[in-house]
């Protein structure tokens, strides 16, 4: 037997101050939702109330400047992971950090239900952990998991976006897929198939690799829901090279052979934070070739991140756009895990500024890759990316708010 909270919030889409029920007790048999921690140990246990039962309410409140707005409503209760479990009006969020200590519970991305769990979803969270594409330094096959556990920290109500990115839209993990780690083709089948499956299901996936060879896939996937995209890359590198040792499908090279297959839409697409030696300046005439405007971060230290949002913004206008996050656009200092790095890059203050600014473009999908744990120190560039799918969350909330 067990108790279930329910809670009216007073502001949207963040809320923050609130009155909680303790429900009475309900006859019938039903399932019960525990309830952990100091509420557990000082009241008695009921079973899952059903509208009707009376209540007994008790407040708790928190600071909550400005009027408050109507018609938003909360449930702090339990699912499938018998975890409690707040929920705003019927998007099931995180698991309670007020109850269960966030270094605790089930190890999805941001301690969200799993897509399992949930009757429908806006946007799927999709692990991939595969590198057998990768050029130097490998591990991103564990990004995923690095990601997820990092991503502990984050908490509903994003400040930077003023949103509560959970509470907006039902957002869940829709757990990993199993790649094939020996044959790149048939990774690359695997990883397109799951994604367009995943789509006819969610309108918006974020993805979480492995390394940038899952961009061909996951771009195929969502080209043949909304055409040719705009791409904005950002990354210490291009990305766009022919072969690497005569391999066409390389980490190296998901850009070159999405233009190919026309997935892009030249005229939008744009590189940010790129910088760091090339073989030969010929690598940035076949670049201009497929269709990239450069942003490179020697450039971006002058822009500043307005100058940044709004060359970004110029480039894409109102075309679909595919936001692809190599965790390496960040200088070595805050992202140090990671296959290939490169010094000079963006801090992730400048990172995330940018990436806020989506909710202003019309954002179809992003992936966060190259995160490699075995290189990483305290979570440092698994917080980071964590951050990153964070607020690429809330800029997909604020447009649909």
């Amino acid at each position: 037997m067990s108790q279930v909270l329910s809670c009216a919030f007073g502001r949207s889409p963040r809320p923050r101050s609130f009155a909680c029920a303790r429900l009475a007790p309900f006859r019938d048999p039903g399932s019960c939702l525990p309830l952990p921690g100091a509420f557990a140990q000082a009241l008695p246990r009921y079973p899952l109330a059903s509208q009707g039962d009376q209540a007994l309410a008790f407040q708790f409140a928190r600071p909550a400047p400005g009027p408050p707005l109507k018609g938003r409503g909360c449930t702090v209760g339990a699912m499938s992971d018998n975890q409690p479990r707040v929920t705003v009006d019927g998007a099931i969020g995180q698991i309670d950090a007020t109850q269960v200590p966030r270094y605790g519970g089930e190890p999805t991305f941001a301690r969200l239900p799993r897509l399992s769990d949930v009757k429908s979803a806006d946007v799927a969270i999709l692990g991939v952990p595969f590198d057998s594409g990768v050029s130097y330094r490998p591990g991103a096959r564990f990004g995923p998991g690095h990601i997820r556990e990092s991503s502990r920290l984050l908490r509903p109500y994003n400040p930077a976006a003023d949103v509560s990115p959970f509470a907006v839209q039902q957002v869940a993990d829709a757990g990993d897929l199993g790649v094939n780690p020996f044959n790149i083709d048939e990774a690359i089948t695997t990883v397109e198939r799951g994604a367009r499956d995943l789509l006819e299901r969610v309108p918006r996936v974020l993805t979480l690799g492995g390394d940038h060879t899952i961009a061909l896939p996951l771009l195929r996937a969502v080209s043949a829901v909304h055409g040719p995209v705009a791409v904005v890359h950002f990354d210490a590198h291009l990305d766009t090279w022919d072969t690497y040792f005569g391999a066409a499908y390389t980490h190296g090279t998901p850009f070159r052979r999405a233009f190919e297959e026309s997935l892009l839409d030249p005229s939008a697409c744009m590189h940010v934070g790129t910088r760091g030696p090339l073989y030969d300046a010929a690598d940035l005439t076949g670049d201009a070739a497929v269709g990239f405007q450069i942003l490179p971060a020697t450039e971006a230290e002058h822009l500043g991140t307005r100058g940044m949002i709004e060359a970004i913004a110029a480039r894409v206008t109102d075309r679909p756009v595919y936001v692809s996050v190599d965790v390496d656009v960040l200088d070595p200092a805050f992202a140090p895990g990671t296959g290939t790095p490169e010094a000079g890059g963006l801090t992730s203050r400048e990172l995330l500024a940018v990436l806020r600014s989506f909710a202003n473009l019309n954002l179809v999908g992003a992936d966060i890759v190259e995160v490699a744990p075995a290189y990483d120190h305290a979570q440092i560039t698994g917080i980071a990316a964590a951050h990153v799918g964070y607020d690429l969350l809330s800029a997909l909330a604020l447009r649909k708010a």
